[in-house]
């Protein structure tokens, strides 16, 4: 009787452990660990993952900024070789939303060094395209929060539009094709077999500041042969989804690449908030480094820090 029941004990543990074990999932050349507890959920990992390559709803709350008021602090430091800080920016900003049009007035500002140059605009590029996401010098008028027809296109652009483009596809569209940018455009279109085998995928599950989300990570595959090294952009690429609505709750990027002419170290961290039903960004997060041929090299920390929206004021 004993010995029966002992049988039975053993069979229920060993089973348990087997389902608890992580599982490899191969989808052509992709291979997606789900972890444990993924498993247990039955995960539908072909469709999770066109989910990410196909996700408006990042892209969707940068958008809703031009549609809300909003209260900003800004924090903008450069740097030199040594770590010292050159040129600085603080501010608190406020946008105002009205008859369909916008604007960005300055409640507080604080600036060291060069940040601005004889006709107050940003001396530094990084600085610039951080105003370009978050200020509305002008009044701005009939922008729409609407994403439906919206496509990344650097056709007719060129000089810090066309960069401007460029950075929205790498920021809102991870994983998908860049043109117009040399030596780098397909190496950061993680999905595509032919540069998803130099990636190791895992989908887990895990509380982002209290809420259990569903986790995806992306990073390159252990024992890459040198060559295959140098064909890695993205070095890291994180993102929490509510499980419920799929929504993005948070994204961390780890990107760097060296092409000679031009080189980079990029990471970034992004948290997402609720305004009824507005999913919107609450904190930005960057520190990068880049160089290109015959521009100064820029060191830059930036944070964002959004509260306070509201629909129109």
């Amino acid at each position: 009787m004993y010995s029966g029941c002992w049988c039975v004990i053993v069979f229920l543990l060993v089973s348990c452990q087997v389902v608890a074990q992580d599982s490899l999932v191969k989808l052509q050349n992709k291979t997606v660990t789900l972890k444990e507890v993924v498993v247990r959920n039955n995960l539908n990992v072909q469709a999770f993952i066109e989910r990410i390559k196909n996700d408006t709803t990042f892209y969707k709350a940068f958008r809703n900024l031009k549609v809300l008021g909003y209260t900003s602090l800004n924090d903008i430091r450069m740097f030199d070789k040594k770590d010292r800080v050159t040129a600085s920016l603080y501010s608190r900003t406020r946008q105002y939303v009205n008859d369909g049009c916008r604007y960005t007035q300055v409640l507080e500002e604080q600036t060291t060094g060069d940040i601005y140059d004889k006709d107050h605009q940003f001396n530094y590029y990084t600085a610039g395209m951080y105003a370009g996401l978050f200020f509305a010098a002008d009044t701005v008028c009939g922008e729409t929060n609407i994403v439906g027809d919206a496509a990344f296109s650097t056709r007719g652009k060129s000089g810090l539009a066309k960069h401007k483009e460029q950075l929205k596809m790498l920021f809102f569209n991870p994983g998908k094709k860049i043109p117009g940018i040399p030596f780098i455009g397909n190496k950061v279109a993680i999905f595509d077999d032919e540069v998803a085998e130099r990636y190791d995928f895992t989908i887990d599950m895990d509380a982002f500041k209290g809420e259990m989300c569903y986790v995806f990570t992306c990073k390159p595959r252990d024992g890459l042969s040198g060559g295959e090294k140098d064909k890695i952009v993205v070095n890291d690429m994180t993102t929490w989804f509510k499980i419920d609505t799929w929504e993005i709750v948070a994204r961390n990027y780890d990107l760097s690449y060296n092409a000679g002419v031009y080189d980079f170290d990029v990471s970034m961290e992004v948290e997402l908030t609720k305004l009824g039903n507005y999913l919107v960004p609450k904190v930005l997060r960057y520190n990068g480094n880049w160089d290109v041929v015959m521009k100064k090299r820029e060191r830059c920390v930036f944070t964002a820090t959004l509260f306070d929206f509201s629909k129109s004021e």
